[in-house]
């Protein structure tokens, strides 16, 4: 395959691009678009050629799509874009999860990359697990095989939501109550969940359209910006609530796939609230996801990956681990 590479993570909000120039090399020239300003991919694929690349023309190219992927088909789950990736006339193109891109970047993080969020240091050359909250939530595993790292792409964020206090079952039967026949992980523990769970809390405490937020604005006007940023009693608690409940989810995630070599956390939504992260329950709540396996949990790394864009890093990989003579 010849140079530069193409490399992408299209996200629900944001499709992110960049050229790899030489195998091992890093991507450059990125660029993040609107996908609400583009029509699709292939349109956007080349108005970042046109306007960001030079107008080269790629030899091959790795995309990371958030959600579904078969051979050369994708859908956003997020997003309305779906279709053929030989719209786009790259002369090879392969397409990932975007967390299986994730989780592929994972062993060329490092330093300032990651932020150590409790537990002993990752354990080198074991099993690792990936997921995040974005506009959805991502899930994935890295599994050490004889080449290198084989990712293990899945949809684990539409699993049920880990629910487990009263008040957390109380805020999903709100939910239920006010519409929803159905609350997955992703419908709480994303972007776009962070204010549906703010609604369901301020359902359950009883506060109406004069809720106790910026511009007094109500519940459902909420957006996760928002919440994250605000020290409005209502908006503290759904940010406690949510890593209780990301805490849960992880552990069940580390569990499933025998994640000792560490379980990483990634999405846009977490970058915001590294800081509250350690006086939460989030660890606590990773540690006793199930109590017969505690010590199990205990031996396990939680880390926040903060690097700019490592979905990018893992297409890169991918393709320099399949080419290493290019």
């Amino acid at each position: 395959m010849s140079l530069p590479w193409l490399v992408a993570d299209i996200g629900g909000t944001n499709a992110r691009f960049g050229l790899v120039t030489r195998p091992g090399g890093q991507p450059e020239a990125v660029a993040v678009l609107d996908v609400s300003q583009h029509l699709g991919l292939a349109d956007a694929v080349a108005a970042y050629l046109a306007d960001h690349a030079g107008g080269v023309r790629p030899g091959a190219a790795c995309l990371a799509i958030a959600g579904p992927v078969e051979d050369d088909r994708y859908r956003l789950t997020n997003a309305g874009w779906s279709g053929s990736v030989k719209e786009l006339g790259i002369p090879r193109t392969v397409l990932l999860n975007d967390f299986e891109a994730l989780a592929i970047s994972l062993p060329h993080l490092a330093g300032d990359d990651l932020v150590p969020l409790g537990g002993p240091p990752p354990a080198a050359g074991l099993t690792k697990a990936v997921l995040g909250p974005g506009t959805g939530l991502g899930v994935a595993g890295l599994v050490p095989v004889r080449e290198g790292w084989q990712p293990v792409p899945g949809e684990g964020g539409h699993v049920a939501v880990p629910v487990v206090t009263d008040l957390e079952m109380e805020i999903v039967r709100a939910l239920h109550a006010d519409g929803m026949p159905y609350v997955d992980a992703e419908h709480l523990l994303s972007g776009t969940g962070l204010p549906r769970l703010h609604r369901g809390l301020a359902l359950v405490r009883g506060i109406t359209a004069e809720a106790r937020t910026p511009a007094r604005m109500t519940a459902a006007q909420m957006t996760a910006a928002q919440i994250t940023s605000s020290d409005d009693p209502l908006c503290v608690e759904t940010v406690e609530v949510f890593l209780a409940l990301l805490g849960g989810f992880a552990g069940g995630v580390a569990l499933t796939l025998g994640a000792r070599g560490g379980v990483y956390l990634g999405g846009g939504v977490l970058p915001r609230l590294v800081s509250r992260i350690p006086g939460s329950t989030f660890r606590a709540r990773f540690e006793t996801t199930a109590p017969a396996l505690t010590e199990y949990a205990a031996a396990i790394a939680t880390v926040l990956i903060t690097a700019e864009q490592p979905a990018l890093t893992g297409a890169a990989a991918w393709l320099a681990q399949r080419n290493p003579d290019v």
